[in-house]
């Protein structure tokens, strides 16, 4: 069983350093100028942003979320845990949350594109650009439950 908890202001430096892995390993389309500027931005954002942690048995963070009401606004997991369920952990646990769970994920970002489609998510829209207004196009999803049609 993953544990699930709030970060803490002591999780600040391990959340950075999980989602510059992640990007590292699945976000190759980025510029480097731009991947430069994301990270500039997220330093000062994500260590005091409220997250929800996958945590070992120790209390290390392993992957994190952000949620913002129904939408998943990040899900990041550390590349040396990939595969193994945390992902999932955290997705199910939003879904506790809300019943209604979306999300946005880089076109580009095939890895992340097909474990959501795999969870159960299904495409309802797309865009040019990222949040941020750059050329990196998202596709816009939503979890469609098994008893819906």
């Amino acid at each position: 069983m993953k544990k699930i908890r709030n970060s803490r202001s002591v999780d600040g430096e391990r959340i950075l350093e999980i989602w510059r892995n992640a990007v590292l390993a699945t976000h190759d389309f980025l510029s480097c100028e731009d991947r430069a500027a994301i990270d500039r931005e997220v330093r000062d954002f994500l260590p005091v942003a409220p997250l929800l942690l996958a945590v070992d048995e120790n209390d290390n963070p392993l992957g994190f979320m952000l949620l913002n009401g129904s939408h998943m606004e990040a899900l990041f997991i550390d590349p040396a845990h990939h595969g193994k369920g945390m992902g999932r952990a955290l997705v199910n646990h939003a879904l506790t949350l809300s019943p209604v769970l979306t999300t946005d994920v880089n076109e580009q970002n095939v890895q992340a594109s097909a474990f959501y489609f795999h969870l159960g998510f299904i495409r309802t829209g797309r865009s040019e650009k990222d949040g941020q207004g750059r050329s990196y196009p998202l596709l816009h999803l939503k979890f469609q439950h098994q008893n819906q049609t």
